[in-house]
């Protein structure tokens, strides 16, 4: 098979691409932002209104090209549960709603240790097991109706096939539901009773079964059309470059969130409190991993996206040391507690200033999480941040290591998701950054780290 259409239900947008076996490269995409509706008994993802738009996406594409298998990527913090009909018992919860936060103290005392399961407690809904046990207490009559629970990439991967099933990388993304290290569900999940509910867990590379004749119909495209089960958006970066690359090297996927895997680490303890967590990635091993929100610090911090940096700008911003502290958002990452400052009067800055200040502090956000998690080695960014020079030169400086440039494509996780379908022919297009690095870039991202760890 040579062409592959790839869903991606990222948390702010879905798309729909075609990715070229052969070439290893995209060739078309589709997106549509990605809402959440806030009426009902609370704020959760319009389904059906994706749903369309893949099944829309499908048939426009493969009118360009024919579609031969399709695979599917999403995020990983979300639960969907069925009735005995294969219909929602409940609607999908959006991971930034605080509901499941009424029942936190609660919920402490249910869910499993760190040392068991590597997910570290997280505000929200960030931890799905945070999720079901919310809704399982706060809809009762509704949560007696699930018979089966879903991981979310599987959840598109069951509307295409009929087959349910859960999978691996899903689950091993600070859910609380899954021990990575004996590769079986959490004790949490018995001591529930939810074992029985759980759909059965599947490799992200099965092939979970072919397109129904209704979803064929939907889609425009041939009844039992192979369809993979899918996997993890953060683990669907790393992939291609665990079937192509040596370790040590850590990958940075950069979105929504920031999310950096490390292979091949030095041995370090995990902090929890730091939003660092084990990961599994798509072989099944655990994975040290930490996470941020740069993506949405990003959106929120720079205003216009169409505002350009010139080195000379980079320079001035590195020698006057105008730095954002952290943490933007507050809640997670690795300074979860600090409230974010700026080292300089903001309502002064140009454009072009703000933007390298704002790149820089990104920068410095991953390679803090970097070094929490034990990475060494080339560090390969992969997403929209690697299209980002001030960005990826502050890396840089501040790891002292390589720094390659991955996927630039705003669906990176594509390449690694078509990956499932043949991993043989995966390939790791990288080029190096070779950017120069100042010294006041190297004394910029030590002073950085010093007051950091004043606050």
């Amino acid at each position: 098979m040579k062409t592959i259409a790839v869903i991606d239900i990222g948390k702010t947008n879905a798309k729909v691409a075609l990715v070229d076996l052969d070439r290893f490269e995209e060739t078309a995409v589709r997106k549509t932002a990605n809402g959440v509706m806030t009426e009902g008994p609370y704020p959760h993802f319009d389904v059906e209104r994706l749903w369309r738009f893949i099944a829309e996406s499908l048939a426009a594409l493969n009118a360009e090209t024919p579609i031969e298998a399709i695979s599917v990527t999403t995020h990983g913090a979300t639960a969907v549960l069925l009735d005995r009909n294969g219909d929602l018992a409940l609607p999908l919860l959006d991971y930034e709603f605080t509901g499941p936060d009424t029942l936190a103290g609660h919920y402490e005392t249910v869910r499993p240790p760190f040392s068991e399961t590597g997910a570290a407690r997280l505000p929200m809904g960030l931890n799905i097991g945070a999720q079901i046990y919310w809704q399982e207490q706060t809809f009762p009559d509704q949560f007696a109706n699930v018979a089966s629970i879903l991981t979310y990439a599987q959840y598109w991967s069951y509307r295409l096939t009929g087959v349910l099933s859960t999978e691996l990388t899903s689950l091993g993304c600070h859910t609380d539901l899954w021990n990575p290290y004996s590769a079986d569900f959490s004790t949490m999940v018995d001591a529930r009773g939810w074992r029985p509910l759980f759909a059965p867990v599947r490799r992200a590379s099965d092939v979970l079964g072919g397109l129904t004749p209704k979803a064929a119909k939907a889609a425009g495209l041939p009844v039992g059309l192979p369809v993979y089960c899918g996997i993890h958006d953060s683990n669907s970066s790393l992939l291609p470059h665990v079937l192509t690359r040596k370790a040590p090297f850590s990958v940075v996927s950069t979105g929504t969130w920031v999310v950096m895997m490390a292979m091949g680490a030095r041995k370090v303890a995990l902090d929890e409190a730091r939003d660092t967590l084990i990961n599994v990635n798509a072989l099944g091993d655990p994975v040290p991993s930490a996470r941020f929100m740069g993506g949405r610090a990003f959106s929120t911090l720079i205003p216009d996206p169409a505002v350009m940096v010139s080195e000379d700008v980079e320079a001035e911003v590195a020698a006057a040391e105008w730095m954002l502290l952290p943490s933007v958002p507050e809640g997670s990452g690795p300074f979860p507690h600090v409230k974010a400052s700026w080292t300089c009067d903001e309502a002064s800055l140009t454009g072009s200033q703000r933007l390298a200040v704002v790149s820089f502090h990104l920068a410095m956000m991953t390679a803090s999480s970097l070094d929490l998690i034990g990475a060494e080695g080339e560090i390969v960014v992969e997403g929209p941040f690697a299209v980002n020079p001030s960005y990826l030169r502050m890396l840089k400086a501040a790891t002292g290591r390589p720094v390659l440039i991955g996927s630039q494509s705003a669906t990176g996780t594509s390449l690694g998701t078509a990956c499932l379908v043949d991993g043989s022919r995966a390939q790791a297009h990288t080029v190096e950054f070779e950017g120069e690095v100042p010294e006041a870039y190297i004394a910029y991202a030590a002073h950085w780290t010093k007051l950091v760890q004043a606050l």
